[in-house]
């Protein structure tokens, strides 16, 4: 697989218009929304994707991302999804699961967590490992919505720490920091942002993220550079809520 694809970021995206209600007990403060981007490289697009989130039945929420990207003769499909329990501003994951198909390897996995109990489970391996979760855990998907939901309930804070549980079952810390405002015009249209910075150092990667204030702080653009050189460019194409009567029922088994 090209390398310049081997990572391809996990966008954050939503829409609040205000709180709304997810049933008639319990408000929210994101609503279920369905948001698109436009990934490019070197200012050519390259593919695009998908943000969504919908609330189940059973008084969850599912978290989802997919993206289609081709760059001359090799292609990369991702599908995220977390199903999440929200209690206002605090995202807690209960399950995660990844596959990736296209030039190269295909992966895939799926874990399912109990934070409660300090269990996590490789449903893929059939196999259980103890996990001791601090307090704000995050799986590789969920950290974005909290992300969000922090820069709602704090605008002002400067720095952001996330301890994510990676597919090894292993907890890294992802850290993000105020790096300045900027105003922008995407295929979305004219936006004025605050941008944060998220530098790996033994990786020689840096990922810039753009939230707009004006949209509840949903993530406007991503751009990724390795080693000096240009990985990605994700900008915010639409956004739109999702309607009560389009939100799934589906029961997810916890």
């Amino acid at each position: 697989m090209l390398k310049s694809l081997a990572y391809v970021p996990f966008l954050v995206s939503g829409l609040t218009f205000g709180a709304i209600a997810a049933d008639k007990e319990n408000s929210v403060m994101i609503p279920a929304f369905n948001a698109k981007y436009t990934i490019l490289r070197k200012s050519k697009t390259m593919g695009e994707a998908t943000r969504q989130l919908t609330y189940l039945a059973n008084g969850f929420a599912q978290y989802s991302y997919r993206t289609d990207s081709e760059w001359l003769i090799f292609s990369d499909t991702r599908t995220e999804n977390s199903i999440v329990k929200l209690e206002g501003s605090k995202v807690t994951p209960t399950s995660y699961e990844y596959k990736r198909e296209g030039t190269g390897s295909d992966k895939y996995y799926k874990w399912r967590y109990d934070t409660v109990n300090n269990i996590a489970v490789d449903e893929k391996k059939d196999k259980t490992k103890t996990v001791n979760f601090p307090e704000n855990i995050q799986d590789p998907l969920s950290y974005h919505l909290q992300h969000r939901l922090n820069l709602m309930s704090n605008p002002e804070q400067k720095k952001f720490t996330y301890p994510v549980i990676k597919t090894s079952g292993a907890i890294k810390d992802y850290i993000y920091q105020y790096d300045g405002e900027e105003e922008l015009m995407l295929p979305y249209g004219l936006v004025k942002t605050i941008r944060l910075k998220r530098e790996i150092i033994e990786k020689e990667r840096i990922t810039y993220a753009w939230f707009s204030p004006e949209l509840d702080y949903l993530l406007v653009k991503l751009y990724q550079i390795k080693a000096g050189a240009e990985q990605f460019e994700a900008q915010l194409k639409s956004v739109a809520p999702i309607n009560a009567t389009e939100v799934t029922n589906k029961v997810v088994t916890q």
